[in-house]
């Protein structure tokens, strides 16, 4: 089943349950298994596969015990900046260099060694 931006918070929850149940039998572990290798409660798990809401922090290691964290990044990908914020970030891009005056009359004297006695003359 899809979950859909119009789903009850109920039916998305119970939904990820099923789908997490599915991929611990998958990977062919006990709820205790999974709650083990996870670090929580194997209370946590049965919340969770019933559908119940947990914790982010226990969520994330459930994912992580049954090889699915990486599917946060697809689900949650980072923000691409909007063409508006890409222009702004272009104006602080360096667009050139410049010298001090002081450095463009050296640069334009020649390049010497400072310990070079011939410099000085």
């Amino acid at each position: 089943m899809l979950i859909a931006a119009h789903a009850s918070d109920a039916t998305a929850l119970t939904e990820l349950g099923k789908r997490l149940r599915r991929a611990r039998i998958r990977r062919d572990l006990t709820q205790q298994d999974l709650a083990h290798e996870a670090g929580v409660s194997v209370d946590t798990v049965r919340r969770l596969e019933a559908g119940r809401a947990i914790g982010t922090d226990k969520l994330v290691r459930v994912l992580r015990a049954t090889g699915l964290l990486e599917a946060l990044d697809r689900a949650i990908p980072e923000p691409v900046p909007t063409p508006l914020e890409r222009l702004a970030l272009r104006g602080a891009e360096r667009q050139r260099v410049r010298h001090s005056r002081t450095r463009r009359e050296a640069r334009d004297q020649g390049w010497t060694w400072d310990d070079d006695p011939a410099a000085g003359r």
